[in-house]
């Protein structure tokens, strides 16, 4: 059963022309850089997640191809034209389907890195409504279908020999979750797998790990969603990072910002309403602040607390940090930034009336109304692990798809030839 099998009317017989662009897993840092009322309907909340299992090691180290698991199980469709094709010229894709964007990057295999060949985003709101319906809403599978058709599109003209495709929290909540993810393959032919939050975690903890600041002692890396926010407390002393603890909670940017409902037009309303949506988060991760609190301290006394976040949320602040016209993820990407500078920026944009948010660069009217449940998130999270400064990652789910992908595939080139020079 393959993860991508477009309709035999649609399929290629030849692979998409190549056309190259710089890596997207440079794994260097720049540095730090100077610092230039609830709705009274608010439905009900979700149940909370169940506590996590026992920590496990991820599937493989930034810098290196070695595996310390096995890889994830993974449908993949592999091209006939392609199964000869060396290691380094095959192109390799990952969909991210979440609450608020759907992502696709395609990439083909650069030394220890990847090499970035197409890439996709959307926003779909695939979540709207799903806080007071329980369902994806009509309107949303149709935005979400339309994108994915795009990425269908592009796994056929690049001739991807692998690819994984992942749905997160808006499938995973809703009760015709799996009635979408049958449509989306009876339609476009990508066969999307509802991944549990635990997978999630490690994913995005796979992809933008290699961001982290040098340093002793555990580091904290979280991942702020659309419709749920993984926090990951991670070891760092061997060269493959081992997961210590993790917590998911079902606030993300859109299911936090749905569950407060309209808010008055007023700065009381606002200040109530962000005052709420703190309470929310630290109450969800409140048993997992308390299980963390001997590793702050360590980490603490060890020189110091590594933050690394990877979101809208914490790339769009970065921004405004900078004070770019408009996003650049050059400039963004691996950006260390004082928390301070993101709390105050945070506490603005919290203050100000929705027209005056669409004015502010990088913001515009698609975050407009989003991007204050992403600032209460964050602040919450400093709250938690009280870093003085924090790493910017516009990474995450998709390159650790990618990387994971990549391992499984550059392994089993190496057994095959492996086994032909032993029959030789």
């Amino acid at each position: 059963m393959a993860e991508f099998d477009p309709p035999a009317q649609q399929r290629k017989t030849r692979p998409g022309k190549r056309r190259g662009r710089k890596s997207a897993s440079r794994g260097k840092s720049r540095g730090a850089r100077p610092a230039s009322a609830a709705s009274a309907s608010t439905p009900a909340e979700p149940a909370a997640r169940p506590e996590p299992k026992l920590a496990a090691n991820l599937a493989m180290s930034a810098p290196s191809p070695t595996v310390s698991e096995p890889p994830q199980p993974v449908e993949a469709s592999r091209a006939p034209w392609q199964k000869s094709l060396p290691f380094h010229r095959q192109a390799y894709a990952a969909i991210d389907l979440g609450t608020n964007n759907c992502r696709l990057l395609i990439a083909r295999p650069s030394g220890d890195h990847f090499m970035v060949i197409d890439a996709f985003s959307r926003v779909v709101r695939l979540g709207e409504g799903l806080a007071q319906s329980g369902r994806l809403s009509d309107a949303a599978m149709d935005r979400a279908l339309g994108a994915l058709h795009i990425c269908a599109d592009k796994l056929r003209k690049r001739g991807v020999h692998l690819a994984r495709s992942v749905a997160t929290e808006a499938c995973r909540r809703a009760t015709n979750g799996e009635a979408f993810i049958e449509r989306v393959h009876r339609e476009t032919g990508i066969r999307l797998n509802i991944i549990t939050a635990e997978e999630e975690a490690r994913l995005a903890v796979l992809g933008c790990h290699i961001l982290l600041e040098p340093g002793c002692g555990p580091a904290m890396i979280f991942d702020i969603g659309g419709g749920s926010t993984e926090m990951v407390l991670v070891d760092t002393s061997d060269a493959v990072p081992r997961i210590l603890d993790w917590q998911s909670v079902p606030w993300g940017v859109v299911s936090l910002t749905e569950s407060i409902g309209a808010i008055e037009l007023t700065a009381e309303a606002r200040a109530a309403a962000y005052r709420e949506m703190r309470r929310r988060i630290t109450e969800g991760f409140a048993r997992f602040a308390e299980r963390v609190a001997p590793a702050r301290e360590a980490a603490d006394q060890q020189g110091g607390l590594r933050l690394l976040g990877t979101s809208g949320t914490v790339t769009t602040l970065a921004s405004l940090h900078l004070g770019l016209p408009q996003y650049d993820r050059s400039a963004v990407d691996g950006l260390i930034v004082p928390t301070a500078s993101m709390r105050e920026i945070s506490q603005r944009l919290a203050q100000i009336s929705p027209a005056e948010r669409v004015a502010v660069p990088c913001i515009g009217r698609e975050r407009a109304d989003l991007v204050v449940a992403g600032c209460a998130i964050l602040e919450s999270i400093f709250d938690i692990w009280p870093a003085e400064r924090l790493g910017i990652a516009d990474r995450g789910i998709r390159e650790g798809i990618l990387r994971s992908l990549m391992a499984a595939g550059g392994l089993g080139d190496r057994r095959a030839a492996e086994a032909k020079g032993a029959q030789a």
